[in-house]
């Protein structure tokens, strides 16, 4: 793990989606935060000395589902698969698919495996999936200002982890996706999945895949925009954590009642095409009952070791 010393920091972006607004200040107390997002093998040791099933690996519960036709009560998680011709970018079922057997073990189905990816961070996690293995290291998940003070690597106010530039003289220091999502991969970075976690150079902290390869799960409840008021200056939040639970349902679906807490960092799937979210201010809702084959995670310890509320 790397310790970050506290610090105060402009959170969010005001020129980019509309979530990320009100760009304001931030105080974060100082923690430890590891290296690299949660890998396989990592991930294995916990399973291993636990017997732990996530979420993927379970049926649903139909209490859970009011409705759930009973065909669809099988264990399984989100896997994209890329489409063979031009699709509509607003209907994602084009790309993601619920595949039955997909999970941790096996990230794109039953007849995959992670064999050779011992040090590719771990995919097909729901949110308590993650807050388990945190649990069981002694440790938690990071709160939204907690995680972005530290994928931020010192550089106050800057688009990306590493500067102003995303691709300086055309180097790629992220797993992003190059070309027209989500048809065409160039695979300019060499990657069209996951990396190892230590593929890319670190941020000014020391800090691998704080951008791009995998979503991270944090604690925060999702929020449409950042619960701050920039005319309050004087007024700076100590240790935020965002948004409530009763305000993080999607309210294009009222009928399903499940919280989202906020994924930050991207993934090998962004692309400036359809998802410019490989920035530090980014984020992204998650309903927690939900996995799929590009989010994972990292842990933090806090100076007392204090737990976040679920």
């Amino acid at each position: 793990m790397i310790f970050i010393e506290g610090g105060t920091f402009s959170m969010g972006s005001d020129a980019h989606y509309p979530e990320e607004r009100p760009v304001h200040r931030v105080r974060v107390d100082g923690f430890q935060i590891d290296e690299t997002p949660v890998t396989n093998v990592e991930f294995s040791e916990f399973v291993e000395a636990t017997g732990y099933r996530t979420f993927s690996e379970s049926p649903p519960d139909p209490r859970d589902y009011p409705g759930i036709l009973p065909e669809m009560l099988y264990a399984g998680s989100l896997v994209f698969h890329q489409p063979n011709g031009a699709v509509d970018l607003q209907d994602w079922t084009r790309w993601w698919s619920f595949l039955e057997g997909a999970c941790w073990r096996h990230p794109y189905g039953p007849g995959s495996n992670i064999n050779g990816l011992d040090d590719h961070p771990v995919v097909h996690v729901s949110y308590h999936d993650a807050l388990a293995y945190a649990r069981w290291r002694g440790k938690d998940l990071p709160t939204e200002a907690e995680w972005e003070f530290a994928a931020r690597g010192g550089l106050d106010g800057a688009e990306y982890a590493w500067g102003s530039e995303f691709s300086p003289a055309g180097r790629h220091l992220a797993n992003t996706w190059q070309g027209a999502f989500p048809t065409v991969n160039d695979v300019e970075d060499g990657y069209s999945r996951t990396s190892p976690v230590k593929a890319f150079p670190p941020n000014g902290y020391g800090l691998y895949d704080m951008i791009g390869n995998v979503w991270e799960w944090t604690s925060d409840w999702f929020s449409p925009r950042h619960e701050a008021d920039p005319s309050k200056a004087c007024c700076i939040p100590r240790n935020p954590r965002g948004g409530r639970e009763a305000d993080s349902h999607d309210p294009c679906q009222p009928e399903i009642r499940i919280p989202r807490k906020v994924l930050k960092g991207g993934s090998h799937l962004c692309a400036p095409n359809y998802c410019r979210r490989y920035r530090p201010a980014a984020r992204h809702a998650e309903p927690i009952d939900t996995s799929t084959c590009h989010v994972g995670f990292r842990c933090v310890i806090r100076p007392g070791g204090s737990h976040e509320v679920t």
